[in-house]
């Protein structure tokens, strides 16, 4: 296993969530980044897009539900992910063997396996690819400076972990994301930005952010 395998299961959560229009919005601002044209949607038009009021690669023959599906093939994850098109494939294969993902037995799109994959991130995934704060620099706040957070654990005067970016809009401690694209992704994706900062919030917090980042992540990967 690597850990891109689960930022990709993340994404596809993520998807899942958008089919069965489950509704999520953050409270406050939650894009931590100046924008960059041609990185990602903003808001906006992400909004419009999960609402099937706009689905740029809709044909006149294609429904919304075809739309949707599509966003599952390997060729759309890698966009969506930053993650190359071999290397998707091969995650996918990775965790149709473990049994965090297996492939839907009608329209044949991944999905996850919701509990084992809950399982192996709140007690297995600090120790199968640990991180932890290090140089203080520029970049997109996660764990529970993340906007998903907000408010819950952030205590006055302590630093934040980010995600390195040139582009972030936080200064704080740095934390290796799961996989180098990272912070590009979620710039798209507030459901993906939420899912991988309490995974960092597992990855690196004390037992108090850990008990509230999994109570958290459970509940939206058991939705999905």
């Amino acid at each position: 296993m690597k850990s891109q395998d689960i930022f990709l299961l993340l994404k596809v959560a993520s998807l899942s969530h958008q089919g069965h229009g489950i509704p999520f919005f953050l409270e406050s601002k939650w894009e931590d980044w100046e924008p960059q044209e041609g990185l990602a949607l903003p808001h906006s038009d992400f909004l419009k897009e999960q609402s099937g009021e706009a689905w740029p690669d809709l044909q006149p023959n294609n429904t919304i539900e075809d739309a949707m599906l599509a966003e599952y093939s390997v060729r759309a994850l890698a966009d969506s992910t930053g993650i190359s098109k071999s290397e998707v494939s091969s995650a996918l294969k990775r965790c149709y063997e473990t049994g965090l993902a297996k492939s839907d037995r009608l329209d044949k799109v991944p999905r996850i396996n919701a509990s084992a994959l809950a399982e192996f991130i709140i007690y297995g995934l600090k120790y199968v690819f640990p991180a932890k704060a290090a140089e203080i620099t520029r970049g997109v706040a996660t764990a529970w400076a993340a906007p998903v957070l907000q408010g819950r654990l952030m205590s006055a005067g302590e630093l934040m972990p980010v995600w390195p970016d040139a582009h972030g809009n936080t200064k704080g401690q740095a934390v290796e994301p799961l996989f180098k694209s990272v912070p590009n992704a979620v710039r798209s994706d507030p459901r993906l930005y939420s899912m991988l900062a309490l995974t960092d919030a597992i990855r690196i917090g004390q037992p108090r952010e850990r008990n509230i980042a999994s109570e958290m992540l459970s509940a939206m990967l058991k939705d999905a």
